[in-house]
C-alpha cells in the first residue's frame, strides 16, 4: 500500500524555515487501521498531506501502490486522489447551499459517471449511513454527527481504497465521536478500507489497530495502541 522513505518537508528555505517532517520512514499495509498522534506542531497533519498527495515532500519518497507521489505532476495526483483516496476533515467541508444528497453526488462529477447513476449512488451511500430521511436537508439543518456522516459518504461514494481522516471527531461530542469510530471500524472490517486517522485524542487512537506517535516532525514510536 504505502511506503514512505526518508520523507522530509521543509517550509521556507535553507536559511530560514521550519522542518515539519524529518527523515520519516513508514509502511502502511493494505486494509490497516492506523492512527497518527502527537501534539500540535508534531507533523501529523503534514504527514496526512503527504499521504494524500496534497503536498510534495522536500526530500524522500511517498510510494502508493508502487507509484511515487512525490514524482507525480498535478494531473496524475488529481487522478490518484479521485480514484484511490477519500478525505474526511474536522470541519466537514460540506457546501452550505447544497443538500446532503447534492454534497455526496458532487464528488462523482469528476469521475464521468452519468447523472442518473451519480444520483443513485449518492442516495445509496446516504442510506447506508442511516441518512435516508435527511437527503434533502442542508448542512445547517443537520447535527454535527449527521454532517460528518455525510462527509464520510461523500468520501466513500467513489469507492476509494484509502480513507484519510484529519481529526474527524474534533468537532463532535464524546458520544457522537464514539459512534463515528464504530462506523469507521465497521467500514474497515466489512469492506476492507485502509483508514489513516490523525488525532490528538489518545482515546480515539486506542481504538485503531496501530498507532504512530510523532513529535517535532519525527516518528517516536510505531506499534499497537498503548
Amino acid at each position: 500500500m504505502y511506503e514512505l522513505t526518508s520523507v522530509g518537508k521543509r517550509y521556507g528555505n535553507a536559511t530560514v524555515g521550519v522542518d515539519a517532517l524529518k527523515e520519516v520512514d513508514l509502511r502502511i499495509r493494505d486494509g490497516e487501521l492506523l492512527a497518527i498522534v502527537g501534539p500540535s506542531g508534531s507533523g501529523k497533519s503534514t504527514m496526512l498531506q503527504m499521504l494524500g498527495g496534497l503536498d510534495h515532500p522536500t526530500s524522500g519518497s511517498v510510494v502508493l501502490n508502487g507509484k511515487d507521489l512525490a514524482q507525480m505532476g498535478d494531473a496524475d495526483l488529481t487522478a490518484v486522489r479521485r480514484d484511490t483516496l477519500g478525505f474526511v476533515f474536522q470541519n466537514f467541508n460540506l457546501i452550505a447551499t447544497l443538500s446532503a444528497l447534492d454534497n455526496v453526488e458532487i464528488a462523482l462529477v469528476p469521475t464521468g459517471v452519468a447523472s442518473d447513476e451519480r444520483r443513485a449512488r449518492a442516495h445509496a451511500a446516504l442510506e447506508s449511513f442511516g441518512l435516508g430521511d435527511r437527503i434533502e436537508h442542508l448542512p445547517s439543518e443537520l447535527s454535527g454527527g449527521e454532517q460528518q456522516r455525510v462527509a464520510i459518504a461523500r468520501a466513500l461514494v467513489g469507492e476509494p481504497q484509502v480513507l484519510l481522516a484529519d481529526e474527524p471527531t474534533g468537532n463532535l461530542d464524546s458520544a457522537t465521536g464514539a459512534e463515528l469510530m464504530q462506523l469507521l471500524r465497521g467500514l474497515n472490517s466489512e469492506h476492507g478500507h485502509t483508514i489513516v486517522l490523525v488525532t490528538h485524542d489518545t482515546g480515539i487512537a486506542r481504538q485503531m489497530g496501530r498507532v504512530v506517535e510523532m513529535e517535532d516532525g519525527r516518528i517516536l514510536r510505531k506499534g499497537a495502541p498503548a
